[in-house]
């Protein structure tokens, strides 16, 4: 496997669609203002993505368990806006502006941003497999006992794209993936 460049990405997306919007330059502030930005786009060797207006953020108001198996939505409430405020030693889920389509022989791995991991949040995403496709989830971990804040619309994760030197035998597509084509913040399916 090989670590896929700038240019590689940039040629894949803009003619195979494979990060959707896609921004071929690192973008660091708003245009048109001396406003900064915690910085998304196109990098050396990976893409760095940004966090959407919609997260859910783990409660304990109702107590219920968390079961991956039986996953109850009460145990996260809605919130939907330019910021997340993550309670001490709590979780919340977003996900990606991007849009994602990931060729069959690349495997995407996810890391998080050093902005982020510098103030004790942390970023985990599972590999994003051959021929899977979505928004991608992501899980933030406030690993601190003070609140954190997620900002939307900005970079919060960094993508490394990884070719091999010939196609999987089976892909996530070939074998109808349950978070295959998703939307929105995804939950835990069993």
């Amino acid at each position: 496997m090989t670590i896929k460049s700038d240019s590689w990405i940039k040629e894949m997306s803009q003619k195979k669609g494979m990060i959707t919007p896609f921004e071929s330059n690192q973008i660091k502030e708003k245009k048109g203002s001396d406003h900064k930005l915690i910085s998304y786009g196109l990098s050396s060797y990976g893409y760095d993505v940004r966090c959407a207006d919609e997260f859910k953020v783990f409660t304990n108001i109702h107590s219920a368990t968390v079961d991956p198996k039986f996953f109850d939505n009460s145990s996260f409430i809605d919130i939907k806006k330019d910021e997340c405020i993550i309670p001490p030693n709590s979780f919340a889920l977003a996900r990606t502006i991007e849009y994602f389509k990931i060729p069959r022989d690349v495997l995407t791995i996810c890391l998080g941003k050093s902005t982020y991991a510098r103030c004790g949040i942390i970023v985990n995403v599972t590999p994003l497999e051959p021929e899977w496709e979505g928004h991608v989830t992501l899980e933030f971990s406030n690993t601190t006992s003070l609140p954190a804040k997620i900002y939307a619309n900005e970079g919060v994760a960094q993508m490394l794209f990884f070719q091999s030197d010939q196609a999987c035998e089976t892909s996530y597509k070939d074998r109808n993936g349950k978070y295959q084509g998703q939307k929105g913040v995804t939950l835990p399916k069993a």
